[in-house]
């Protein structure tokens, strides 16, 4: 029974699985955007959010070097470990938290299993701050229109086509040709 068990096992071990959470978290930091599973996805943001809020708190050099330990015990690479120092922790320091974001891809065709993509949400383009200084800058029109004003828009340049029509009828003569 897994009463009051918060955590997915992923059907793994407690060293398979922190093997796993570890190989996805570098590739994570390294490649700004991964696809897996979706179960392995949502295990991944629990245990790759701490670590980045980690990076930012650097009162002091102690705290720094002490905090580079404590992602390195969790990540065992020293490439991704400086990538998050140096890299994303400038990008995230502004942000509160909820520094990932999973989006669905839909089902695998091999095994039908759900996927889904988790990436670091400050390094997206397009729905970062692009979009948003875009919408800064054109203002969205707001029209507000009955729904029978437009109807009888509509009926009104029907009936005028049509009496254009019955006006334009030509005349004919009409003698029948044997």
């Amino acid at each position: 029974m897994r009463h009051g068990n918060k955590n997915n096992n992923l059907s793994r071990t407690a060293s398979h699985r922190r093997a796993l959470l570890m190989n996805l978290g570098c590739q994570l930091i390294t490649f700004k955007r991964i696809t897996t599973t979706l179960a392995k996805a949502k295990a991944l943001r629990s245990y790759i959010e701490p670590l980045i809020t980690k990076t930012k708190a650097t009162e002091s050099t102690e705290s720094i070097m002490h905090n580079h330990r404590i992602v390195f015990s969790y990540l065992h690479d020293k490439a991704a470990v400086k990538e998050l120092f140096t890299v994303v922790a400038p990008k995230v320091a502004s942000r509160p938290g909820g520094y990932t974001r999973i989006i669905k891809l839909g089902a695998r065709t091999g095994d039908n299993a759900e996927l889904a993509m988790i990436e670091l949400v400050d390094f997206n383009e397009i729905y970062g701050k692009g979009i948003s200084k875009v919408a800064a800058e054109e203002p969205a029109k707001k029209t507000r229109r009955s729904g029978g004003a437009k109807k009888k828009a509509d009926t009104s340049a029907v009936e005028e086509a049509v009496e254009v029509k019955a006006d334009e009828t030509p005349a004919t003569d009409a003698t029948p040709e044997a």
